[in-house]
């Protein structure tokens, strides 16, 4: 994956691998040393988890909406590219290469 010029998307990125280990790690360590079964730690769990996916999925959202934006479309047929919004490209400027 390339990097990112926007600061914001990149934090969310790592935020989305962060939170995805974090998430696997935990679940993962539910089952190697076997879960306590007091409603008290039950409920913190379950809250863990619905915490960890829901932030997952927030910087998710941002992300795809960044990338809807700023990217251009991957198909070259007329159709796709008649219909692609070219006002909303992101322009790079003059190409070295194109001199």
């Amino acid at each position: 994956m390339a990097a990112d010029s926007n600061s914001q998307i990149a934090w969310h990125r790592a935020q989305i691998r962060k939170h995805r280990d974090a998430l696997k790690q935990f679940e993962t360590s539910r089952f190697t040393f076997g879960a306590i079964a007091t409603p008290k730690v039950t409920d913190q769990s379950q809250e863990i988890v619905a915490e960890l996916k829901r932030k997952i999925r927030e910087s998710e959202q941002i992300v795809a909406a960044y990338e809807r934006q700023s990217r251009r479309p991957l198909s070259t047929d007329f159709q796709t590219l008649a219909s692609a919004p070219w006002s909303k490209w992101i322009d790079r400027g003059p190409s070295s290469a194109r001199s």
